[in-house]
């Protein structure tokens, strides 16, 4: 649920296997005439490779870059480094925040969902992962970069140059499979608009089902890959009390599993769509706007994880319906 207030930043979370092409994407990020104001955050400055002539002052632990970028590193925790930030909320309209190669992206996100002051400052826009597609076969039973992959709303296939077309159509196939909600672009040297990467609203269900209509086909992803992604969807109104009662055992049971979930709901007696977001054990849910006149009721989930039993998470969702 991206915020629509004028004051709160996007934030773009970028993330992406060892030599995917992260760098090579931050770079454009920072140096593209978007006329945006970028803040970007970064595990290790030093890996990063911005080039040198880019910091203006480097004692600090927050850089201004002579395109108007800011720069910090994370030495300490994330959210007192955004706090910091915010305290300079003038200087930028767009946060990125790179994590390195070898992590999970989820405290990341998650960061989102725990701070109260946080959710009032930032909204979270984005997860953009860069796939390199000429390596990623030998990564793929690799915990991090199936989740790398599970977590994205816009994944870069990068380096298509250097795999055939087939392989590219395979590998494309196998990334649906494990997320379908993903919008993925074919790129060379992480080229791509900029307006397909910053400010896409893409952390969304709204805007996920707007880019394919087919996800919500149940039919459309069979597989049995243990990363997976499948949508529960369900006319008539939902018991607030059952739903809370699956959701806070579920996410106790089964919340390590679940990368993504995130859908919109009927609840029962309730004028306003409910939409909520989840990443693993964390939950974050508001009314959002009222159902419109002549609009179906009904509810939508979307989830994405590991060794999920998908024909059980729909019956216990029916248990839920009044």
């Amino acid at each position: 649920m991206v915020a629509t207030t004028n004051n709160t930043v996007p934030v773009t979370v970028l993330t992406g296997y060892l030599g995917a092409g992260k760098t090579t994407l931050l770079n454009r990020i920072l140096t593209y005439e978007h006329g945006k104001k970028v803040a970007v955050i970064v595990n290790e400055f030093g890996e990063v490779g911005i080039d040198n002539q880019l910091v203006i002052d480097a004692d600090e632990e927050i850089f201004e870059m002579n395109n108007g970028c800011i720069c910090c590193t994370v030495r300490g925790d994330l959210i007192r480094i955004i706090g910091n930030l915010m305290k300079r909320r003038n200087k930028f309209d767009h946060l990125v925040i790179e994590t390195t190669g070898l992590a999970d992206p989820a405290p990341v996100i998650q960061t989102f969902f725990v701070d109260e002051d946080m959710k009032d400052q930032i909204a979270l826009d984005a997860v953009v992962t860069v796939v390199d597609a000429k390596h990623i076969q030998q990564h793929w039973e690799a915990d991090e970069a199936q989740e790398q992959i599970a977590f994205a709303d816009v994944i870069l296939l990068n380096k298509t140059d250097l795999v055939s077309p087939e392989e590219l159509d395979e590998l494309e196939n196998k990334i649906k499979a494990m997320n379908g909600m993903a919008k993925i672009y074919r790129t060379q040297n992480s080229e791509l608009e900029m307006d397909a990467l910053l400010g896409v609203k893409a952390f969304n269900l709204d805007h996920a089902l707007e880019i394919d209509p087919e996800f919500l086909n149940e039919a459309a992803h069979e597989h049995d890959e243990t990363v997976k992604s499948f949508a529960i969807v369900e006319s008539g109104a939902i018991d607030g009390q059952k739903l809370n009662n699956w959701l806070s055992n579920l996410l106790q049971t089964k919340g390590v599993d679940i990368f993504r979930m995130k859908g919109i709901l009927n609840i029962a007696g309730e004028s306003d769509r409910f939409v909520f977001q989840g990443v693993h054990m964390l939950f974050d849910g508001k009314p959002d706007r009222p159902w419109k006149e002549g609009e179906t009721r009904k509810n939508e989930l979307v989830f994405i994880g590991r060794n999920l039993d998908e024909a059980q998470l729909r019956e216990d969702f029916k248990q839920c319906l009044v």
